[in-house]
């Protein structure tokens, strides 16, 4: 079992997880090193092309002549295999590095969507092939995930400015992807959307490729075997409170606020307001991320979970305005406040785990993070439709503001958590 490190005691980059930025040779740039630039392009290449998946899915299968179910289930059988398999794909990268898994990921999931872009362009594939084939991808996204967060404090000197620039890009891309594959189906069906989202593997698994990251000593440790280093891990998290302590509150957002937010928005704007102010919305939304991603570029607060936990005073202010009615423009504001507060914690969120866990372990906190508030988000959207159909999705709406604001105080009166230090270098603002 790993030491934990005294309240006092002077960080050590293995034993206390804590690590300053790796020095930066005079004259190179800050941020924008080769190995960056390559990490920058693969993570807007493969969000682009996770973007493009739900709308290709339900135009295809729609477009088959199969039911509306066929789709969402089509989209479980993706988010089954990956809540099942992160965990191990964490253990994994750890343990064959996460630059490896990520290659192997990418090219796991490159025939599926080739075949379902022959298959739709062909008439349209059976609908056990598709729920097989999103099946298989959802393994390769389990494989790939963890890596994400271990690579960044690896190539990047600054950890809060990559990731603040990586939200940004994501979030852009989180809008662009649905647009172009809604532009390629009306042009040419849902097996161009599809030919497009195996284009983006590619992308992703050549910059990957290209990245050259020096050894770590983790990279050449003897390990143990799969369940042993499983176990390894859990006693890692285990032993950070601040970690666990999020991630347990956490669970209480997804499940309650996070998980029926998606559903219930999509219901209550549409209904009121059209398909169309909908999209409107969810465009706006991802502006706000951009924002937010923006303003962690420019923030370095000395406890940087404290000031996420603030931001995220944000969402429930969101909540209230869709739980009450308000018009398209209100619900616009909220909606990019939203967005922005959601950015800014993530942000803050992947810095700190990412400074603060060592690196030989930082793929399994890193998956244990993702499994969790998976599970606990799609149980919030399953339960989402009974409880509208029991109380209201208004109040169910203004139920989620309430506890929001109850996961803020929760976060902020937990010492561990609230008393977090940003790890390496001097705090400026906050």
């Amino acid at each position: 079992m790993t030491d934990k490190p005294s309240e006092h005691s002077p960080p050590h980059p293995y034993k206390s997880g804590v690590r300053d930025a790796p020095p930066v040779p005079i004259g190179a740039p800050a941020l924008w090193n080769r190995n960056f630039r390559l990490f920058f392009v693969a993570r807007a290449a493969a969000v682009f092309g996770e973007g493009m998946v739900p709308v290709a899915l339900a135009a295809g299968l729609l477009g088959a002549g199969h039911s509306g179910s066929s789709v969402g289930y089509a989209l479980g059988a993706w988010i089954g295999p990956f809540a099942l398999f992160v965990v191990v794909g964490g253990v994994l990268a750890d343990r064959f590095t996460a630059r490896r898994m990520m290659i192997m990921a990418d090219l796991l999931r490159l025939p599926g969507a080739a075949v379902l872009a022959v298959s739709f362009a062909a008439g349209g594939p059976p609908l056990w092939s598709v729920y097989a084939l999103s099946a298989l991808s959802g393994v390769g996204a389990a494989l790939f995930q963890p890596g994400v967060a271990s690579t960044i404090p690896r190539i990047a000197p600054d950890v809060q400015r990559a990731n603040a620039v990586l939200r940004v890009v994501e979030s852009l891309m989180t809008m662009a992807g649905p647009a172009v594959a809604g532009l390629l189906v009306a042009l040419s069906g849902a097996g161009a959307a599809f030919a497009a989202n195996g284009l983006t593997f590619v992308v992703s698994a050549l910059c990957l490729f290209l990245m050259r990251i020096p050894a770590a000593p983790a990279d050449t440790a003897v390990r143990g075997s799969l369940g042993s280093e499983m176990a390894v891990g859990w006693r890692e998290f285990r032993d950070r409170s601040w970690l666990w302590g999020v991630i347990a509150i956490w669970t209480v957002y997804g499940l309650t606020v996070a998980g029926p937010m998606v559903p219930l928005t999509a219901t209550l704007v549409t209904g009121e307001h059209g398909s169309a102010a909908y999209g409107v919305l969810m465009a706006v939304q991802g502006a706000g991320s951009a924002a937010g991603g923006l303003l962690a570029l420019r923030l370095r607060p000395r406890r940087p979970l404290a000031a996420g936990a603030v931001a995220l005073l944000g969402l429930p202010v969101n909540l209230v305005l869709l739980g009450s009615g308000a018009s398209v423009q209100v619900l616009g504001a909220g909606q990019f406040l939203g967005g922005a507060a959601f950015a800014f914690w993530l942000v803050m969120w992947s810095t700190s785990v990412q400074t603060h866990v060592p690196q030989d372990a930082l793929n399994r906190m890193h998956a244990y993070d993702v499994a969790g508030s998976l599970l606990m988000m799609a149980a919030g959207r399953a339960l989402a439709g009974p409880a509208a159909e029991a109380v209201g999705a208004e109040r169910v709406l203004l139920a989620g503001a309430g506890i929001a604001v109850l996961v803020v105080a929760a976060l902020l009166l937990a010492r561990p958590i609230r008393t977090l230090p940003r790890a390496g270098g001097p705090a400026v603002g906050g």
